[in-house]
């Protein structure tokens, strides 16, 4: 642990952290046994149901069904609809569109205004 030096942008590992690893009450490692014990025993029973070859029903997995609720009903939303995303997306979606439209269009009548008057210069030969 002498050995170990800390990263300018991350917090020490827990484990590596003097306060929390060796100041810690008996209850408290106890008690941290005993979630470690209960996930361990969690995992063994759901990879031997996995792994059951005569499996008949469906096994429930709480986290996969936790992570297709979040993805379905959009409790973590990456996107709130609010006045200041509506502007931003006018802006950098629609707009650039009306602009792009605006200066194809007015270049495209100049170009016809010129070509009617006779006095247009093709800068590249069609025909040779």
């Amino acid at each position: 642990m002498a050995d170990y030096k800390e990263a300018p942008l991350a917090t020490r590992p827990k484990t590596l952290d003097p306060a929390e690893y060796f100041n810690l009450s008996h209850d408290y490692r106890r008690a941290e046994e005993d979630r470690a014990a209960l996930r361990a025993r969690l995992k063994r029973q759901y990879i031997l149901q996995l792994n059951n070859p005569h499996r008949k029903e469906l096994i429930e997995d709480p986290a996969l069904t936790r992570w297709t609720y979040a993805r379905t009903n959009n409790i973590y939303p990456n996107f709130r609809p609010t006045p200041k995303t509506s502007l931003l997306g006018a802006l950098f979606g629609v707009v650039p569109l009306f602009v792009l439209y605006f200066v194809f269009k007015t270049d495209r009548d100049k170009r016809e205004d010129k070509i009617k008057a006779g006095n247009f210069q093709r800068p590249y030969k069609l025909t040779s």
